[in-house]
């Protein structure tokens, strides 16, 4: 956990110091620093949904493609 702090500092860090460097301005740095964090959290939210979707379509598509395989499976159980 200290790891994963202490890259989030770092991160935070840098996004302040370049966007200073770039634009000058510590308003629009602070905003940048907090704002692009909270908008990479919400799309990395529906990235994972994206991902678990997919990966349940190909594993459905997978099991449907081997019925005896899981008919066989099944008689293995009982």
């Amino acid at each position: 956990m200290a790891k994963t702090l202490t890259f989030g500092i770092m991160h935070l860090g840098i996004a302040f110091s370049v966007t200073y460097a770039l634009t000058g301005s510590l308003a629009i740095s602070g905003a940048i620093t907090f704002i692009e964090p909270a908008v990479n959290t919400v799309a990395h939210y529906f990235f994972d949904k994206y991902w678990e979707r997919r990966d349940r379509r190909e594993h459905l598509a997978r099991a449907e493609a081997r019925p005896e395989a899981s008919a066989t499976s099944s008689l293995a159980a009982a």
